[in-house]
């Protein structure tokens, strides 16, 4: 039995002695009756930790059922990301350090599996961790990010001072050194190998980029970047990972793209998980809004200190005339998270936070400076959205450690993201009982 299929059949059974339906668990998911029907048919696999955690809790499993659905997630989604690849079974879950225990260091292997030794982390998030939102369930979103970010360790894509990230990595970096003792004021920051930011007039941003054809850079799946070791004559090493998620989705299900490719050679929509593959392979483009996710915690032993995020637009385009394609036909939920939210028609893009909504209780608003550590993550969300341009961005995310200060630029691939209006376009929805797009 595959790793995807021992998923499905655990979800069915926790379903089946719930004794609740499909649209009845979809509601309190959040997403629609038939993506889940897909999830426990092991035809599709959840792209976040978060509804695997709703859907045991909603089911009433214990713990030990709700750790072994948590398990086969890892499992089946490390599969995933890894293709045809082997999946190394993950170590047992321990139980949670206690606040007065010392943090661990994280762990430098290279296996796709959860931290043997985590710490006490906050709940998937966009703001610092507090007591008074950490939840009353298990593990979180953002405690898995971290879990698979500490077991990857650095690899080839890795930023640090004096360089950028390679494919599929995410972001780039620039530090500055503090300043030595007696000295008047801090070096210059390091050379990073790229362009430099484009002036404030066209200033903008958030996470994720795409080829000239509106193709994502990246490989489906999450993203990872980790500074290496410092090296003689080199700035400080970035003291933070990342994983940026560019395909996210409303309530999981409800998103659009623009492909310049007819509606008869457009395959089905894809489940939030297989997006990037999809958009890939129809050159497809953000239509009129792009939801960023950007997953951040510390490397060493010190805390880091998340000081701004800065939007940059790279470049403005005419739209391209092509067709939208709508991935629902109407779904949502009653959860609306906390995020970042960028007009990427203003001259000069901001990150404004806005405060989300969880079934009538208010998410509070994010807001800099955060704190992070190896243990201590913290969740960015942007959402971007533009009326009237075909726009490339990017963010630059200031920050502050124990070995000095620097930028660390969010994209995917070291090129921006690609987020176009869709305003006058021809818009596609598909017809499941006829097996085709329609208008």
């Amino acid at each position: 039995m595959s790793e995807a299929e021992d998923f499905a059949r655990l979800m069915w059974e926790l379903k089946e002695r719930a004794g609740l339906s499909y649209g009845a668990l979809a509601r309190r998911l959040h997403t629609s009756t038939s993506t889940l029907h897909r999830y426990c048919k092991g035809e599709a696999l959840p792209a976040e930790f978060a509804v695997v955690d709703r859907f045991a809790r909603a089911c009433g499993a214990t713990r030990e059922e709700a750790l072994d659905l948590h398990r086969a997630w890892l499992l089946a989604d490390a599969r995933r990301r890894a293709g045809a690849g082997p999946v190394a079974e993950p170590q047992p879950v321990p139980e949670p350090v206690p606040e007065s225990e010392s943090e661990p260091e994280p762990e430098p292997t290279v296996v796709v599996t959860p931290d043997p030794e985590p710490g006490p982390v906050a709940r998937g998030a966009w703001y610092r961790r507090r007591a008074a939102v950490v939840t009353a369930a298990g593990m979180t979103a953002g405690a898995v990010a971290v879990a698979l970010l500490a077991a990857a360790g650095p690899g080839p894509g890795a930023p640090h001072a004096g360089g950028s990230t390679g494919t599929g990595s995410g972001t780039s970096a620039r530090t500055s050194a503090p300043p030595s003792a007696g000295s008047g004021s801090a070096p210059a920051p390091a050379s990073t190998g790229e362009p430099e930011p484009t002036p404030p007039a066209e200033a903008a941003g958030a996470a994720g980029a795409t080829d000239s054809a509106g193709a994502t850079a990246a490989a489906p799946g999450q993203s990872s970047a980790s500074p290496p070791a410092s090296a003689p004559g080199r700035g400080p090493v970035v003291p933070l990972k990342a994983a940026v998620r560019s395909h996210v989705w409303t309530a999981g299900c409800d998103h659009a793209y623009l492909s310049e490719r007819g509606p008869g050679s457009v395959p089905p929509p894809p489940v939030e998980a297989d997006a990037p593959a999809w958009a890939t392979a129809q050159h497809a483009v953000h239509a009129g809004t792009q939801i960023v996710e950007v997953t951040l915690h510390g490397t060493g032993g010190g805390a880091v200190v998340l000081e701004d995020l800065e939007v940059r637009v790279a470049a403005r385009r005419k739209p391209p005339a092509w067709n939208v394609y709508q991935m629902s036909q109407g779904c949502g939920g009653g959860l609306t998270p906390a995020a970042f939210a960028v007009n990427l028609d203003a001259p000069r893009p901001q990150a404004r936070p806005v405060a989300g909504n969880d079934g009538g209780n208010t998410l509070p608003a994010p807001s800099f400076p955060l704190r992070v550590s190896a243990a201590e993550p913290a969740v960015l969300r942007v959402a971007a959205a533009t009326t009237g341009c075909d726009c490339d961005w990017y963010l630059d995310l200031r920050w502050t450690g124990p070995s000095g200060s620097g930028t660390l630029r969010i994209d995917e691939g070291g090129r921006p993201l690609r987020t176009s209006a869709a305003t006058g376009r021809p818009v596609y929805g598909y017809a499941l009982e006829q097996g085709r797009w329609a208008r």
